[in-house]
């Protein structure tokens, strides 16, 4: 079994309770599906220092307060990755798209389609709660 890619992944409410959602810039594999923001974990960073990386690298927001509120091993066909969802705060800020993305806030009651695979399971565990 080859070892999986390591990926943070931001988990991100508003002020209304929604929660942060962007779509997979064209040229990148499953692009157009939608995901939880965030990305490969580079060799000596800690999740929470990839995590504010990313999101500053795709979002330009400055992220903190983050605690890993679950994780799970997905394995696509392309490749196994490790997910680390790390809960996070961006007060005040607003998102802006730097790598041709597309951003939104949704409910569990207005998903966008089609949805990355390996994110249905937190939206079942973290978000429904």
């Amino acid at each position: 079994m080859t070892k999986a890619t390591e990926v943070v992944v931001a988990v991100l409410f508003d002020e209304k309770g929604r929660f942060l959602m962007s779509s997979r810039p064209e040229g990148k594999v499953y692009s157009g599906y939608w995901e939880f923001p965030g990305g490969k974990v580079e060799k000596g960073e800690t999740l929470e220092m990839a995590l504010k990386r990313e999101m500053l690298e795709e979002l330009n927001l400055t992220v903190d307060h983050c605690r890993e509120v679950y994780s799970l091993v997905y394995t696509y066909p392309h490749d196994t990755v490790h997910l680390h969802f790390i809960q996070c705060e961006a007060a005040g800020q607003t998102p802006e798209c730097k790598e041709s993305q597309t951003y939104r806030f949704f409910t569990l009651e207005n998903l966008p389609e089609p949805i990355l695979p390996a994110t249905l399971p937190v939206l079942q565990r973290v978000i429904s709660r």
